[in-house]
Formats: structure tokens, sequence, C-alpha cells
């Protein structure tokens, strides 16, 4: 259990620096998501090989793992679109209103009723933002993207939930990978004629960010995070995922010092994120703990 948890956490620092590197490596978030799936998908099927854990699945179901990972694909395109346009700490805040449309959109695919409770701790995330929003003008098509990521960002957690029941993980996520690059090769000539790009290629420092970022914080976070669903619950691995963008804003802070770039109401803002997210946590514990 103990290396479970060790695994867990550097999972989570290793997703702290994801971030991180969609602000080092110079490519457009377009290129940038583009080559972080071909290569996660080559090196994930390599990997699975390897192990002799292929697996085949029908022709539907892989359809529809596909287009689960095309939804992820835009999840990082926006993400690293926000980064582009603000710093990694406004982008992972913004991430932090997932929690917000959860809890509309999770009702619906499930046809349940929506908790008062979840949308009451997911306006504190709201009113954080608000007052993000509104420190630098400079930031407002950053903080926008970073909101429009978080959206399609539970959109893909809830599909998630549905296509990979019954299957291993390993599996959905080489599909949804190999998935997303397809979906996102079409599009790209699309996307490049309406934000055109000097270069397609990465230079040498791209390279060097390139292969750290696909092999640590893509393959080896989800293969750390998978092995240790096997002995820790997702709950547990959910709720220590909060810790990912504070993760995020103190490596930014040191690397880019992006704290001179920031003022009270950010903070102010964060704190009223953070105490959300505690909330939630506490609120959660609790079910859990009455219902053992």
């Amino acid at each position: 259990m103990k290396q479970a948890f060790i695994k867990l956490h550097l999972s989570i620092l290793l997703a702290g620096w994801t971030g991180v590197f969609g602000r080092l490596i110079s490519l457009n978030e377009g290129l940038l998501v583009w080559y972080r799936l071909m290569l996660a998908s080559l090196l994930f099927f390599l990997f699975l090989g390897v192990i002799k854990k292929l697996r085949k699945v029908p022709i539907r179901e892989a359809l529809f793992m596909g287009a689960t990972g095309f939804l992820l694909a835009l999840h990082w395109i926006f993400f690293y679109g926000s980064i582009k346009a603000s710093n990694v700490s406004i982008g992972v805040i913004c991430f932090s209103s997932i929690g917000f449309f959860t809890a509309f959109l999770e009702p619906i695919f499930n046809h349940k009723r929506i908790s008062v409770k979840e949308v009451a701790f997911s306006l504190l995330t709201l009113l954080g933002i608000s007052l993000i929003f509104s420190f630098d003008t400079r930031y407002r098509m950053g903080i926008g993207l970073g909101i429009f990521s978080s959206l399609l960002c539970a959109l893909y957690t809830l599909a998630n939930k549905r296509v990979s029941q019954g299957k291993t993980a390993s599996t959905v996520l080489l599909y949804q990978f190999s998935g997303g690059f397809l979906c996102v090769s079409c599009l790209l000539p699309f996307y490049l004629h309406f934000f055109p790009v000097k270069t397609l290629l990465p230079n040498s420092a791209d390279c060097f960010y390139l292969f750290f970022f696909v092999v640590f914080c893509t393959l080896v976070m989800y293969i750390l995070q998978i092995q240790a669903l096997k002995k820790i619950s997702a709950f547990t691995v959910n709720l220590s995922y909060n810790l990912e963008p504070v993760y995020s804003i103190i490596i930014a802070m040191l690397l880019f010092n992006e704290a001179r770039d920031l003022n009270v109401s950010f903070y102010f803002g964060v704190c009223f994120i953070i105490l959300s997210v505690l909330l939630q946590s506490l609120s959660v514990m609790s079910f859990w703990r009455n219902k053992a």
C-alpha cells in the first residue's frame, strides 16, 4: 500500500509539470497536442506490445473510445491555448471550474437530481475565478480558454466512465490516444489555416522537452496512475489529484517567476477555489465515512 501511495503522488507531481511543458514548448497548442498524441500512441503501443497487453476490441467500442480521445485532445488544445495566452498559474486555476460543470452535467448524464451542495461548492470556485478574471485584462483570453477547457474535460470524464466499463485502463488509453491523434490529424490543416505557424517542425529545444513531456508526463504518469488504482480506490486517487494545480503553480513560480505577474485579487481568488476543493473533499469523505 505504501508503494501505491508513492506511485500515486509521483503521478500527481508529473501531472503538475504538464502545464509547465506547455509553456516551455514553443509549438502552438494544436501542434503541441498533435505531437503529444502521435508520440504517446506510438510509444504506448510499443510498450503494451512488449508486455503483451495489447487487446483487440469490437469496432463500435473502438470508435466510441476514439471519440472520447478526441474530447481529451480538444481539452488539451484549449488548456495549452489558455497557458500560452496567459500563464501556467491562470491555466491550471481555471481548470478548477471542472467541478462546476460536472455538478450540472453528471445529473444529466446519469439521470439524477442536481446536488444543491455540489452547486454551492462550485459557485465558490466561480467566485474565485471571477476575482482572478478581474485582476488583469491581459489574461481574459487565457481565462476564457481555460474555462472552456474545463468544460471539455468534464465531458471527457463523464464519457470516459461509460466507455471504460469492463475494459482495462491500458486498452482504453491506447484507443483514446490513437483516436485523438487521428481526429486532430484531420482537423490540423484547417487549424493551421486560421492559426498559421512559421514551421511545423519542433526545434532542438522543443524535441528535448517533447521527449520528457510525452515519456514522463504522459506515459509514466498514466502507468503510475493505473498501478496505484490497483491498490487505492478511485475516490482517493481523484481526491489526491486536487493537489495538481498547487504543484503546477509552485513549479511555475520557481521557474518563470510568475508571482511578479499576480496581484492580491489573484491570491484571494485562489483561496476561494482552495476552500471549494476542501469543502467538497470533506463532504465526500463524510459521505463515505457514514456509508462505511
